[in-house]
């Protein structure tokens, strides 16, 4: 990663980079501000580490004028003690994170690596999305949060093993979209993508309709016939709803994940079958194993790789680019949110997710008469969800964050670590945010 230090204090410029350089960085300094945005126009940083106070030209400033130029460079602000209100401005104008002086060097290093991960991850999604806009999926993937990214970071990353995928998320996130996205980035990619929904077929059917049956295997058994796995020969089969699997037949798909062979019923033969194996479920297998509702041994061969979409309601920030690509879809005129009808739908938790946004969205825009959706024009169950946030803008998205960390905090056992990673932020600028918008455990109100 190559770094810029931009600071007036030379033996501060110097540990620094001393201790950068040590830990592999490319490292280069600039004694003031204006020294520095024309190094930056120079050389290619992908982090800039910049000191409030400097005596031409301001970090804020510096910042602002960094991310006019590029938008994806990351920058941590270092500020004076207690300088909270500097700090809460340059996270404002789009700083990764902030640090106090002295510069403790081991927490400089722990939030450099976070931003390195990031840089990784946006990386793998613009690769992601270069593929998207040359293939066909059944709608596009929106999404800019980084819960998100997250997903498509990991299907790019799994997308060239050949092994088994498990893709877990309440109904209506997308998991089938995901399961398409991953046979797009396969190298399986020119076979067919053949899906199986486990819980709309019959039990007595279900033998027949994976692995197929020869003429006369059963009463009604008139021809020979093939099933999806042999269907999907050489492409990749998404075993939807997985959990509603027959008991009785789940030895038969783990033999064909551990020898990739099938048998038809009715025959002796066996046939081999070159297949990648993507399944898909709503309910918690490991919890089944222990009922004894879902084979132990099957899990494991379908867990390898693990990917867990998030509900709509731990990704509000897509919302409104998801309204935006609905909108575009179901309207027959041009339809735009009124902001309080936009804060107000955003604070609806969407049980159903992704898919009842979709349905609100083309609800409302059908039975809409003007150009506008105002509140009044929502759904009772958007209207009442909660009492619409009066006031400016800001107080809005103060709102809107103070929700989302709250959500976040009580999905993670209230553990900061694990509640800051998955918002995207440091810990350090959780705790600043728990403690400014006055968030306590239930039990401690």
């Amino acid at each position: 990663m190559n770094i810029l230090i931009a600071d007036d204090e030379k033996m501060q410029r110097d540990m620094l980079k001393n201790f950068l350089l040590k830990k592999g960085y490319d490292v280069k300094t600039a004694s003031n501000g204006k020294k520095a945005l024309s190094m930056f126009s120079k050389h290619p940083f992908q982090l800039v580490l910049l000191d409030h106070k400097m005596p031409d030209i301001n970090g804020d400033k510096v910042l602002a004028k960094i991310k006019k130029n590029n938008p994806l460079t990351h920058a941590i602000m270092i500020t004076a003690y207690g300088s909270i209100n500097t700090a809460v401005e340059t996270m404002k104008l789009g700083a990764d994170d902030f640090l106090e002086k002295p510069v403790d060097l081991l927490q400089l290093l722990d939030r450099i690596q976070i931003i390195e991960q990031r840089i990784i991850i946006e990386k793998e999604v613009i690769d992601v999305t270069k593929i998207l806009k040359t293939q066909k999926l059944p709608i596009k993937f929106i999404g800019r949060s980084q819960p998100i990214k997250e997903v498509l970071s990991m299907a790019h990353r799994i997308a060239a093993t050949p092994w088994a995928v498990l893709i877990r998320g309440e109904t209506g996130t997308g998991k089938e979209l995901i399961a398409r996205l991953g046979h797009l980035l396969s190298t399986v990619k020119d076979g067919s993508f053949t899906e199986v929904n486990c819980g709309a077929i019959p039990d007595n059917l279900f033998e027949s309709e994976l692995f197929g049956h020869e003429k006369g295997a059963f009463t009604g058994a008139s021809s020979t016939r093939k099933g999806k796995f042999e269907l999907a020969k050489n492409g990749t089969i998404f075993l939807d709803e997985i959990g509603e699997m027959p008991l009785h037949l789940q030895p038969k798909l783990l033999r064909v994940l551990q020898e990739n062979k099938i048998s038809k019923i009715g025959s002796e033969k066996e046939i081999s079958v070159n297949v990648r194996i993507v399944a898909a479920t709503n309910r918690n297998l490991k919890k089944m194993t222990r009922l004894g509702l879902f084979r132990e041994d099957l899990f494991y061969r379908l867990n390898v790789f693990d990917i867990e979409i998030p509900p709509l309601r731990h990704r509000k920030e897509d919302i409104p680019d998801l309204v935006d690509f609905f909108l575009k879809r179901f309207n027959l005129k041009p339809v735009a949110f009124d902001p309080d009808a936009m804060s107000t739908l955003i604070k609806y938790d969407f049980p159903g997710n992704v898919r009842e946004l979709e349905h609100i969205i083309q609800r409302t825009v059908t039975l809409i008469r003007g150009n506008r959706v105002k509140v009044s024009d929502l759904p009772p169950e958007i209207r009442f969800h909660k009492a619409s946030c009066q006031g400016s803008l800001t107080k809005k998205m103060e709102a809107l964050e103070q929700e989302m960390i709250i959500l976040s905090m009580e999905k993670h056992a209230w553990v900061q670590t694990q509640a800051a990673e998955s918002l995207g932020i440091s810990e350090r600028v959780l705790r600043y945010k728990i403690k400014k918008h006055k968030i306590k455990k239930p039990e401690q109100i």
